[in-house]
């Protein structure tokens, strides 16, 4: 069956039964001799095969319990089927992970059953995963007939069905590397995928397929459309691994080539086996440097953030490090805007802040006076892309214009600074709390609220021939269990700080990973007002009315004061 009726059919919502048959989470844990490379750390399940005279049900059972047996192209699960199914049932299309239990009740007409499920998480043939919350209940209709006087399940859609218990043990989060549309840093995209022996196809595969749908008008990749694998394998051979492609591989330029290059040994580097990538086709190897040419700069990967910070102090912008406040060189005094949530570019060519009690958005160049950018509302404190926009949102960011980007540098102070109202329609009727844009360049991590619900999104950020911003992407849905948070920051290229703020409570910030997995509580610290995040969880610092702390492994250590509302450039 295919995988749109495979889709149509698990988005069935459905009410609760009690009183069904549950099944068995998984079958003992075996070994075997496969004949891959030597990577891959997933244990092999080992479930039963159909007994004889089983009934409708025990067959389903058996089936979906077989689920977790993903050696041999999934051998046992396909004992429960009819001929013509186990041939072309594909397992890998897509899984479904439950919570709890799943149960087997009768479809309303002979021979039909429904698998009714609480399910938390869908993973696609490419690894992408969509979480879903507690509650979300889904069925998938079967069939089933006589075969030689057994039961035998005849009409299934693709895919698989596991506990959730069982997936957080064979499937892995890795992530797979395309390029921001100018092709100089490189952008990770989660996927997830069963930890064997097969697990560098299974990168390779996705890459070639593309990014997820929320990246994919905003990154670039140098795969040309059409292009393959050549096998149905990649070799890891004395740590390179061997990737044969078809023979577009050989029209690509030696730009192109090496830029494929730099995305799989970037993806690769989460396997210890491998060191090098070797492009091949025909068993060939290609070669990827032009040899009339110097070699081109290597990408960047998971940029940087400038060890100094900007911050308040006295009523102006101050740069803060080694736990002393510095005069800015160049900015001229803001203190009669009332400055709060700063921002500053990594290049230092612009800072942007708030004024007049959070109600305009100003932005200063050095050398320049302040600016007014925009003014009238409660406005989200401004974040600085790589290019130097200023961005900021307003309340009812869905609406025409709420969200915005502006660009002081190169503009003269007689001129209009250019504007970007960037279109997000799912934010329509939400309040923005925090925007950040990450230090790629490519994604905003939003963090908005509507009638007492909080939503932590990262949507990919869509730019003109001009590199001006002009939409976000339908985003993705990160998990949080603070219950109001107030702030949420970039700390690497796949991982957030979230935090409630209080003037006098003790409050516990999180770790939530693009990765996946439930948010990572750190230390709580009372009185919270405000966090910057540098460069990893090594680099936290909390603002409180009593002065600045540093997150040190488990324990936040007092910086001294010096300055408030501290930011990293970005």
């Amino acid at each position: 069956m295919r995988a749109v009726r495979w889709a149509a059919l698990a988005l069935v919502a459905l009410l609760t039964v009690s009183a069904c048959a549950q099944i068995p989470t998984a079958g003992p844990v075996g070994t075997s001799n496969d004949g891959g490379s030597a990577i891959g750390n997933a244990p092999q399940y080992i479930p039963p095969g159909p007994q004889t005279g089983a009934s409708p049900q025990s067959i389903i059972e058996g089936f979906f319990n077989a689920g977790s047996g993903y050696q041999n192209d999934f051998t046992v699960a396909r004992q429960f089927l009819a001929p013509a199914n186990a041939v072309s049932w594909k397992p890998s299309q897509r899984t479904l992970v439950y919570r709890g239990s799943a149960t087997v009740v009768p479809g309303g007409r002979p021979n039909a059953y429904r698998y009714e499920l609480d399910v938390a998480y869908s993973v696609d043939q490419d690894g992408i995963m969509t979480q879903y919350p507690p509650g979300t209940k889904q069925s998938i209709d079967v069939e089933v007939a006589q075969v030689d006087g057994q039961w035998r399940l005849s009409k299934i859609p693709d895919g698989t069905v596991i506990p959730e218990e069982t997936f957080k043990v064979l499937y892995r989060a890795f992530s797979i590397y395309f390029f921001d549309p100018t092709f100089t840093v490189l952008v990770p995209d989660a996927r997830w995928f069963i930890d064997n022996s097969g697990i560098a196809k299974s990168l390779v595969s996705a890459l070639i397929a593309g990014p997820a749908p929320y990246l994919k008008p905003a990154v670039a990749s140098a795969f040309p459309p059409g292009i393959q694998l050549e096998r149905e394998s990649v070799p890891i051979v004395g740590g390179v691994a061997q990737v044969d492609l078809t023979p577009e591989l050989r029209d690509a330029s030696f730009t192109d080539r090496q830029r494929m290059h730099s995305q799989l040994v970037r993806t690769f580097a989460a396997l210890p086996s491998v060191g090098d990538v070797s492009l091949r086709t025909n068993q060939t190897e290609v070669a990827i440097q032009d040899p009339s040419a110097p070699r081109p700069p290597e990408p960047l990967v998971d940029p940087k953030v400038p060890s100094w910070q900007v911050g308040i102090a006295g009523g102006q912008l101050v740069q803060y490090g080694s736990k002393q406040a510095s005069k800015i060189d160049g900015l001229s005094s803001v203190s009669q805007l009332d400055p709060s949530d700063p921002a500053a570019a990594a290049s230092q060519h612009v800072y942007a802040f708030l004024g007049d009690d959070g109600r305009s958005l100003y932005s200063i160049v050095p050398g320049q006076p302040a600016r007014l950018l925009d003014s009238g509302q409660s406005l989200a404190p401004p974040s600085i892309a790589p290019d130097d926009w200023v961005w900021s949102a307003s309340p009812d960011s869905g609406a025409a214009g709420q969200i915005v980007a502006f660009r002081p540098v190169g503009t003269s102070p007689s001129a209009t600074v250019p504007r970007a109202s960037v279109s997000a329609p799912w934010l329509a009727g939400r309040t923005v709390k925090s925007l950040r844009v990450s230090r790629d360049g490519v994604r905003a991590l939003v963090l908005s609220e509507a009638d007492g619900q909080t939503l932590l999104q990262v949507a990919g950020i869509v730019r003109g021939a001009d590199g001006a911003p002009h939409s976000l992407t339908n985003p993705i849905t990160l998990p949080v269990t603070a219950k109001n948070p107030d702030i949420a920051l970039w700390v690497d290229e796949s991982t957030i700080v979230v935090s409630e703020t209080s003037s006098t409570a003790q409050v516990a910030p999180e770790l939530v990973s693009l990765q996946g997995g439930e948010p990572r509580q750190i230390s709580p610290l009372t009185g919270i007002q405000s966090l910057s995040a540098g460069n990893g969880d090594s680099a936290i610092y909390a603002m409180t009315p009593d002065g600045i702390f540093l997150l040190v492994r488990t324990s936040w250590t007092e910086q001294g004061k010096g300055a408030t509302q501290l930011a990293f450039p970005g």
